[in-house]
Parts: C-alpha cells; sequence; structure tokens
C-alpha cells in the first residue's frame, strides 16, 4: 500500500497543477483533465483523490489558506519579538492585499470560485465564508485586545468588519488594474493612522515579499 507521504505527494501534485492552470489560463479553464495534463498524471488519478471538481476547487482553497496563514505567521515573526497593536493588525491586512506572486494568486483563485459558484450547484454547496469569517474573527480578537489604543468611541468588532471590506474592495482593485499595490497599502495606512491614532506605521510593515506586482507577474511560478 502507498505510504501516506506518498499519497501526500500526489495530492500535492495535482494541486499544483490546478493552481498554474488558473494562474495562466483563468479559473474558467480548470477541469480535471486540464488538471490531469498540467500536473502529468492521468485523469484516473485526479478522479480517485479528487472526485469532482467541487472537491478538487475546495482542496486548492484549503492550501492557498494555509499557505497565506503561514505568509501572515511570517509578517508578525519580521516585526520582531513583540509588535506593537498597530503592526499586527497592519501585518494581518497586507497579508490580504495581493502584492505578489502567492497573494495575488490566493485573491484571484479565491474570488473567481465565489463567482463561479453563484451559478454552479456542486460549487455553491462549498462553505466560501469560512476563510473570511475567520479573518474577521481575528481582526476583531486583536483589535479588541488592544481597545485601549484605539481611537475614542470605536467599536473593535464594526472596525473589523470595515477593515476587511475595505482591504477586500481594495484587493479587486488591484487584481483589476484600478490601483497599484503601493497605493491599496496608502489607503489602508490611512485607515489605521485614525484607528490608531499616535501610533505610525512601522518601517517593517510591508514585511517580506511585498512587491509592485504586475497583472500576471510570478504568479505561475508561484502555484507550484
Amino acid at each position: 500500500m502507498p505510504r501516506t507521504a506518498d499519497h501526500d505527494q500526489r495530492r500535492a501534485q495535482i494541486l499544483g497543477g490546478l493552481l498554474r492552470v488558473a494562474a495562466r489560463d483563468g479559473l474558467h479553464a480548470v477541469t480535471m483533465r486540464s488538471v490531469a495534463a498540467e500536473a502529468g498524471v492521468s485523469l484516473r488519478l485526479v478522479q480517485y483523490y479528487f472526485t469532482n471538481k467541487a472537491l478538487l476547487m475546495r482542496a486548492a482553497l484549503d492550501r492557498l489558506d494555509a499557505e497565506s496563514r503561514a505568509r501572515w505567521a511570517d509578517r508578525l515573526a519580521a516585526l520582531g519579538p513583540a509588535p506593537g497593536p498597530r503592526a499586527r493588525v497592519g501585518a494581518l491586512l497586507a497579508e490580504a492585499l495581493p502584492t505578489d506572486g502567492p497573494s495575488r494568486l490566493f485573491h484571484l483563485v479565491w474570488t473567481s470560485s465565489a463567482v463561479l459558484a453563484l451559478t454552479d450547484p456542486d460549487l455553491a454547496a462549498q462553505a466560501f465564508t469560512a476563510g473570511p469569517a475567520r479573518l474577521e474573527r481575528d481582526l476583531a480578537a486583536a483589535l479588541t485586545a488592544d481597545r485601549d489604543h484605539l481611537a475614542p468611541g470605536a467599536d473593535p468588532a464594526t472596525e473589523a468588519a470595515r477593515l476587511l471590506a475595505l482591504a477586500h474592495g481594495l484587493g479587486t482593485g488591484v487584481l483589476s488594474g484600478l490601483r497599484t499595490p503601493a497605493s491599496a497599502r496608502e489607503v489602508l495606512d490611512y485607515h489605521l493612522d485614525r484607528l490608531f491614532p499616535g501610533l505610525p506605521a512601522p518601517a517593517t510593515d510591508a514585511a517580506p515579499g511585498d512587491t509592485e506586482a504586475t497583472h500576471g507577474a510570478g504568479t505561475s511560478a508561484e502555484a507550484t
């Protein structure tokens, strides 16, 4: 019987194929057959590990979500052993923006999946709100823990919802070319400066990996 590591490797190989197809051709081009061809495996093997496209998409989103949370942890680590409240919230929101290859791919696949789910019954059965809901809870918890540093009258739960909506809107703007990653960060910083009066953004708030990503730059290379 194949070892667990072999199964994990096969699953990762297949998911890498899906992400490369999505990054290069768009999510509408993702099929079980196109993923098999891209991953260099048989269609039967893809169907063995992922019964249908909906399960394949769910696994890809879970992988992207885990990678995003790992990058957020790296951003926090880069801020030092005791980052301030402004820095912690800034790091979380920075990861929510598509400023480099990995974060752009995450935003692209997640947004495209949600749009497809509007007309695809199988995809609609998936919980696309779980990730954003957890992110909002993380933000609310961070703001609640540091409410003494917030602007007078600021409600942590409401501010978390507002910041998340702002970050998602800015992220879509970056993907569509409405604004650059740098200008999106400027808008976020503008709001954080008013939410945390007297706590300026740290010099390292951009964190490792933030770049002036252009459309499509680095996505296929990062999707393996």
